[in-house]
């Protein structure tokens, strides 16, 4: 084979995203409170950049920067090759004369906004949710109840800190000792025998806190922790649970009823009794407060019976590019060099970030108003009414490609009449009906739940025969399409749902 050195011409296409379109695609996948955060750092990181805060006593002020019209009449962003676009900083500079008159004046906030800043933010930490107390927090304040000896609190302290969320010790006892002395003068066997006891003594002293259950091993243990005689069905209960918990989990109450020689009646009657107890006792004390959602997008249904969209963003403040960096770029000796391109570069970034928020706003208007449109019986009838929806019929319909509507849908929330929704709650997969119609999953899985519900729980439905009281309702779909739901909707098997104490014989 011969090998050379020579130089070839060739011709290839890839693309290449220019820096300010990525920024307007990062802009765009932000939802408002993020873009907030966002605007407050490009403010502290760019002295180009100054701003008015809306009012809420005033309709919102457009920022004074002009944009090239596209053909459908909304703004755009104008992608310019040129970095150091010598135009761009005549316009900039010339914008002086269409600010208000009053604009820095406005701009700069005056002491008692400072102090009203400053008492919204008091109020604001004073309201703030403590933090609730940790299940660790709980168990070791009851240990200071007890009297123990020293190695059985320490050994006590490391158990309580080694339980998952669920109240579980998952790790073994072995693991939690602590490490035999490097300086060990003796047998190590029997150290780790004395160790192991005083283990066992503080796992006991555990499991007698608060709540019932807190520190077992296992599910069967748990449960068994929780039994205390005297209740009702103390004795079958724990037969039950030492012997027979995986033929409860499958109603198989004939076959519990032939080996403990208990009546099917008793057997419910103290299956209903263990389904009091908690199968997680550590679950209360989960963080589960719910973080608050600010919608992006409202909608509103006007009187001619249709639904218009606005965007969310009177919170935003309105962004311009700073006079004062501006007249140093018009005095001719007001900076060096170095400075007047360290200005420049600046103020190129600002309005970047200026037209990115604006390109953002219209590009969000025009991808809810669609998807608002396309799910109009939805908003009317309720969720069961949602028709089968793509991304791509959106992208089709705004004239956009299809990873704009994602970006523009991604983890932004709607106000609508009926409730608040993730933006991406409306693009669904469907199905056809008997009829030719289009049929959203989503009315699929409530149809099943709906005949699951109202189905005789002597003789329920396989998932054969779920198949069938569809196509009743003239959804068409496979049995495995059946299964695969209803194990996703934890709709238990026919056998676990019977109901054997409507059983005649």
């Amino acid at each position: 084979m011969r090998l050379s050195l020579g130089q070839q011409m060739q011709l290839a296409q890839k693309q290449v995203l220019a820096p300010r379109m990525i920024q307007s695609m990062e802009i765009l996948q932000l939802p408002i409170m993020a873009l907030q955060e966002r605007i407050e750092q490009e403010m502290e990181d760019n002295p180009c950049l100054d701003l008015v805060e809306p009012s809420e006593d005033s309709d919102r002020e457009e920022p004074v920067e002009e944009y090239e019209s596209a053909e459908d009449g909304e703004r755009e962003l104008v992608v310019k090759e040129d970095a150091n676009n010598e135009d761009d900083f005549e316009r900039l500079i010339n914008m002086a004369d269409n600010l208000p008159d009053d604009y820095e004046e406005r701009s700069r906030p005056s002491r008692g906004q400072m102090e009203a800043d400053a008492d919204r933010a008091h109020d604001a930490m004073a309201n703030m949710v403590a933090r609730p107390e940790s299940l660790s927090d709980y168990l070791s304040h009851q240990l200071s109840w007890f009297e123990a000896d020293d190695e059985v609190r320490k050994m006590a302290d490391r158990i309580i800190y080694s339980l998952d969320s669920n109240g579980y010790l998952k790790t073994p006892l072995e693991e939690l000792l602590p490490p035999l002395p490097a300086d060990l003068n003796g047998d190590a066997d029997a150290l780790r025998v004395k160790q192991m006891a005083v283990a066992e003594r503080a796992l006991a002293l555990v499991q007698h806190l608060d709540p019932p259950g807190v520190g077992a091993r296992s599910l069967k243990e748990c449960l068994r922790l929780q039994l205390t005689p005297g209740m009702p069905f103390y004795e079958e209960l724990s037969t039950l649970i030492e012997m027979h918990l995986e033929d409860l989990e499958n109603n198989r109450l004939p076959l519990i009823s032939k080996k403990t020689g208990y009546s099917i009646e008793l057997i419910q009657e103290a299956w209903e009794e263990l389904r009091k107890l908690k199968p997680k006792p550590g679950a209360d004390f989960s963080e589960t407060s719910v973080p608050g959602v600010t919608p992006d997008v409202f909608v509103e249904k006007g009187d001619d019976g249709t639904y218009k969209v606005r965007l969310e963003d009177g919170q935003i403040p309105s962004l311009y590019i700073s006079p004062y960096y501006r007249n140093l770029l018009r005095q001719a000796g007001g900076a060096d060099d170095k400075t007047r391109e360290y200005i420049k570069r600046k103020i190129n970034a600002a309005q970047w970030l200026i037209e990115s928020i604006e390109q953002r706003r219209g590009t969000l208007t025009r991808v809810a108003q669609a998807i608002v449109e396309h799910q109009t019986r939805f908003l009317d009838e309720g969720p069961e009414f949602i028709v089968p929806l793509k991304m791509q019929q959106i992208a089709d319909r705004v004239g956009v490609h299809v990873t704009t509507v994602s970006r523009a849908v991604d983890d932004k929330w709607i106000q609508a009449p009926r409730g608040i929704y993730p933006l991406k709650r409306f693009f669904v997969g469907g199905t056809t009906g008997a009829d030719g119609e289009d049929i959203a999953w989503d009315r699929v899985r409530l149809k099943l739940q709906e005949i699951v519900d109202e189905e005789d729980k002597k003789k329920p439905f396989s998932d054969d025969a779920l198949v069938d009281e569809l196509a009743k309702h003239g959804i068409t779909v496979a049995r495995r399409t059946v299964t695969k739901y209803r194990k996703a909707m934890d709709i238990p098997s026919s056998r676990q749902r019977r109901d054997w104490s409507k059983d005649e014989d």
